[in-house]
């Protein structure tokens, strides 16, 4: 497959200038108000906005893209049309993307394999909200082949992948999903996959709480009834809490954010790579002699902060939590306010999964030509609301990247509208995402089989309690991961057969598929 670093560059087109009228526009994910109804969003800003990473692009003509996937009917080989995608032509070029993704998560690949026979999510109906890329793929095809039903749709407007999108709905998965959702789109394939005839949802598996809100308010009867909850992202995380804390979360939830194997390996590492990626693939950027601001010290900052560091970049960090702030020092970072050195930042990148930790007073206030992105799940860590007004006029530069100019002409580069930048503006490192997504699924089969009484009504961690509300002890609880961990790397090494032999590896299958066995 070529390298989307290589594709054919579109012809440039002349750019547009958006103003917006009134500060009524302003709507609750940041959207540029258009009156292209239920038309993608990018598309009614701009063409290369909806244009993919990777030379899938190439699959989708003119027409395709003048026309909402809504007002489309498209039918698989299979002849259903229960999916909604950017083009059902795609679905080759996604089956590849697929293979090539499968070849480096090897522990997702073995979960399917030796599970296969015993089917633990039988009869279970998974209903799905993440980012559709390959590595989300091979996590869903994998619950498919343990028995589980899913319909799935994005947690993100700009991160899905349309010709991966495309091979699940040929596959016979409901997918309803495509690069560059408008809000209503967004929203409306939430319902879809939520709201199905002869269908309903008893676990969910989510990125960023909102197929889990969505179903809580729209549905209460269907949430009511669901068995379980695995939540990947902090933000997620925060909303289960404060359901939780008020008495309204009826349900069981698995907080995967922070186990051992997503702190440790997605989130520091995954970062460290992708935010390299993205600032390049959008900006040319050279990192080398550059004044950086990272918001936030958690395992995305710390990962962003080394990675932007080895190319010579000078990083400073703004953090609130004194332990964070205190490793950043130690790190030899300088922790400082933001608003004490906004004027002589070149790039300020959030990965808070707070809100408004950029304001617009902060914005007024950068220099001319400072790039501003988020590595956090929401898009609300940078007020992009407030810059939708009428004293500023927006240019669509090239995908993914809006120039915002001040009317004494100051430029500020907004990377995604502030969404997440890795995801949306290039790709993430597979390996990484199998331990993710295998985590994922050991959470589905845990809380889909778990015994009645097991779990109440709480937001756990992976693994937290065992038995009847039983508290595992910390130590086994790092044991059980450390194995799981170290099973897959095994299966990644030249030594698998020698392993083999030594019957080490059986051990540890039992250690985190039948942990009854152990506790």
């Amino acid at each position: 497959m070529p390298s989307a670093a290589f594709t054919a560059v579109p012809t440039l087109k002349s750019v547009k200038k958006i103003q917006f009228a009134n500060a009524e526009d302003k709507q609750e994910f940041s959207k540029f108000p258009t009156k292209a109804g239920r038309r993608s969003l990018s598309r009614s800003i701009s063409q290369s906005s909806t244009d993919s990473y990777s030379s899938a692009a190439s699959y989708t003509d003119s027409s395709d893209d003048e026309t909402s996937p809504r007002d489309k009917t498209q039918v698989n080989s299979h002849g259903s049309s229960e999916f909604c995608v950017k083009n059902i032509k795609q679905a080759e070029f996604g089956r590849r993307e697929i293979e090539i993704a499968e070849q480096d998560m090897s522990a997702l690949i073995s979960l399917r394999k030796r599970a296969q026979g015993e089917k633990p999510l039988a009869g279970a109906k998974v209903v799905g909200c993440t980012h559709i890329t390959a590595q989300t793929a091979v996590l869903i095809e994998t619950l498919v082949a343990l028995g589980a039903q899913c319909r799935w749709t994005a947690c993100n407007i700009y991160s899905t992948q349309n010709e991966v999108a495309a091979a699940l709905a040929e596959t016979g998965v409901s997918v309803f999903a495509w690069k560059g959702e408008s809000e209503d789109d967004f929203w409306w394939c939430i319902d879809r996959c939520v709201n199905a005839a002869g269908w309903q949802a008893n676990m969910i598996l989510d990125d960023g709480g909102d197929l889990t809100h969505w179903v809580y308010k729209k549905y209460p009867s269907v949430f009511k009834k669901v068995r379980g909850i695995v939540e990947e992202s902090v933000t997620g995380v925060h909303r289960l809490y404060q359901l939780s804390k008020a008495g309204k979360l009826c349900v069981p939830a698995m907080n995967v954010n922070d186990s051992v194997t997503k702190q440790k390996f997605d989130n520091l590492y995954c970062c460290r790579e992708s935010i390299l990626d993205g600032l390049k693939r959008t900006t040319d950027i050279m990192f080398g002699g550059k004044q950086v601001v990272v918001c936030g010290y958690g395992e995305v900052g710390k990962g962003c902060c080394a990675a932007l560091k080895a190319l010579g970049a000078i990083v400073c960090i703004t953090e609130i939590d004194p332990i964070c702030a205190l490793q950043a020092c130690m790190d030899g970072f300088r922790v400082v306010k933001l608003s004490e050195v906004i004027r002589q930042m070149d790039v300020v990148i959030t990965c808070t999964g707070n809100k408004n930790v950029v304001s617009r007073e902060q914005l007024d206030r950068m220099k001319n030509g400072c790039i501003v992105c988020n590595m956090g799940h929401s898009n609300t860590e940078i007020d992009v609301a407030s810059l939708r007004s009428p004293e500023l006029t927006w240019e669509r530069v090239r995908s993914q990247v809006d120039h915002i100019i001040w009317p004494d002409g100051k430029r500020v580069i907004l990377l995604a509208e502030g969404r997440l930048l890795n995801l949306s503006c290039s790709t993430v490192p597979t390996f990484v995402l199998s331990i993710t997504a295998t985590t994922q699924a050991l959470a589905l089969i845990e809380l889909f089989n778990a015994p009645e009484g097991r779990y109440k009504q709480d937001v756990y961690l992976l693994p937290k309690k065992m038995g009847k509300s039983i508290l595992m002890p910390p130590k086994l609880m790092l044991l059980y991961e450390c194995a799981f961990l170290f099973y897959n790397l095994l299966l990644c090494s030249k030594k698998l057969e020698y392993f083999k032999k030594k019957n080490i590896c059986n051990i540890l299958q039992q250690v985190f598929l039948y942990r009854n066995v152990m506790f």
